[in-house]
């Protein structure tokens, strides 16, 4: 059975295209779903504060409220601001005005912080990892060592309950998720998007805003592989298990291991990998 797409999502979300498709010695052209990639701006302002441009992602449009603040939490921009409304863009001035965010903050947002942000994005690209590390471990609020303590049938079971939880991937094939579980395997919350870190950061903003941080009791699955800047949001948020069907980079392995992260990768069948901090996971039952 398929399942639904939130009803809440706009429409660009998913959208059709004409293709050519060819499956052996057969030809179709028919309309086919697709995902949906477009810019978005986000700025922040504090009290009687001119807005300030943050970062421009493209992304797959719907909610975008929770990835503008969960972009602006797993950075490290917020810090101890505290999100007072989020508004949009002028109708009358734009087309589409939820291509551009804007978060109003309880105290003045600094400039700087997004200038050092750019720097530090930039710097992560490999010209400098130990920097990147450096910059990440100061903001990162330390993980508690040791709990959770996860069984290994709940770590297996993640992609299957990931997968059947993605809605427009399954109508697409086109999409990343980031879903947050409970220690038992109950999904807490999914969210998809075409950038594996917009679906990350739309997933924390919807903690932020039912203010559930630090998130140091919950397992966080992930599509795809798992880079330095997924181990850098995660850790932010207070994630200590990270998990993945695909591997992860050797500056991800370096940072989990520096934060305190367990990292899995190459979560498939019956197996996986632990790449750091294995200690949150009941292997007992294979250490005789």
């Amino acid at each position: 059975m398929a399942t639904e797409l939130d009803p809440a999502l706009p429409t660009r979300h998913v959208t059709s295209a004409k293709v050519v498709a060819i499956r052996g010695d057969e030809l179709e052209v028919r309309d086919d779903l697709v995902v949906g990639e477009e810019p978005l701006e986000i700025r922040a302002a504090g009290p009687r504060q001119e807005p300030v441009q943050v970062a421009v992602t493209m992304r797959t449009p719907g909610y975008e409220e929770e990835l503008a603040i969960g972009f602006l939490t797993s950075e490290g921009l917020l810090r101890d601001n505290e999100v007072r409304a989020v508004s949009y863009g002028d109708p009358g001035a734009v087309a589409e005005p939820d291509d551009s965010v804007l978060v109003r903050l309880a105290r003045r947002f600094d400039p700087a912080l997004a200038a050092r942000r750019n720097f530090v994005a930039t710097a992560s690209c490999g010209i400098c990892g130990k920097a990147s590390i450096e910059d990440v471990a100061v903001r990162c609020e330390p993980l508690p060592k040791g709990l959770p303590f996860v069984a290994r049938s709940v770590i297996l079971s993640l992609p299957d309950r990931l997968r059947e939880a993605q809605a427009a991937f399954e109508r697409t094939g086109g999409l990343h998720a980031a879903g947050l579980f409970e220690t038992d395997g109950r999904l807490v919350a999914i969210r998809e998007d075409v950038g594996r870190h917009n679906a990350l950061d739309k997933l924390i903003g919807s903690r932020v805003r039912v203010r559930e941080l630090p998130l140091w009791d919950r397992l966080l699955m992930v599509s795809g592989r798992v880079s330095f800047e997924i181990v850098q949001k995660a850790a932010v948020a207070g994630v200590p298990i990270i998990c993945a069907v695909s591997a992860p980079s050797d500056l991800a392995i370096r940072l989990a291991d520096r934060l305190g992260v367990t990292l899995v990768g190459f979560l498939r069948g019956d197996g996986f990998n632990v790449y750091a901090h294995d200690n949150r996971i009941d292997l007992r039952d294979l250490l005789g």
